[in-house]
């Protein structure tokens, strides 16, 4: 996965949570306990967090640093800043060798922090699109790359259908709910 990956989950994003803006997000993101607003900024800060893990290169934790999105930022604002925070990580991944590797409980390549970005993205609109009413579902290109990337042992079907069901957001037909789940972006 790549840069132009991230820039196209960001502006799906945009896409579909922009004519939105004037809602109230201080509602649940879905099943989640965090607001709409609170999970956009969530995106932001893994989108920034996983750009310094890129360029910074730790070998054993995250860097001590953290992303603050001022309270007072509108729906519209924190979209453009998570527009922004993509923008840096699809920088930092698109300028890194191949061989660079980071922590992300254990080492992760540049297309693993890719993967992840898109994944957060992804799957976090979903959250934010089911607390404001707006029908949508991932983009079946970008879910199958993540599927691929961080989840080998995904089953079969419909890639939004399975992303959501191996996060625990979904149903697939004969299968049980996951109530747990985890993504394998490190490398060997």
């Amino acid at each position: 996965m790549s840069g132009a990956d991230l820039l196209r989950a960001a502006d799906e994003m945009t896409r579909v949570l922009h004519p939105q803006r004037e809602r109230d997000w201080s509602v649940p993101a879905g099943t989640l306990t965090w607001s709409c607003w609170t999970t956009a900024a969530h995106i932001a800060h893994d989108l920034l967090a996983y750009a310094g893990q890129v360029t910074g290169r730790p070998q054993d934790a995250y860097l001590p640093y953290d992303l603050r999105v001022s309270p007072t930022a509108s729906p519209a604002q924190v979209l453009t800043v998570v527009r922004a925070c993509a923008g840096l990580l699809a920088a930092a991944v698109d300028t890194a060798g191949p061989d660079v590797r980071a922590w992300h409980f254990g080492l992760c390549d540049p297309a693993g922090f890719a993967a992840m970005g898109v994944a957060e993205t992804l799957l976090h609109t979903y959250d934010i699109t089911a607390g404001l009413d707006v029908p949508w579902r991932p983009p079946q290109e970008l879910s199958a790359l993540v599927l691929q990337r961080l989840f080998p042992d995904a089953p079969g079907g419909d890639a939004p259908d399975v992303l959501l069901w191996m996060t625990g957001r979904g149903e697939l037909p004969g299968r049980e709910r996951r109530t747990s789940w985890g993504w394998r972006a490190a490398v060997h």
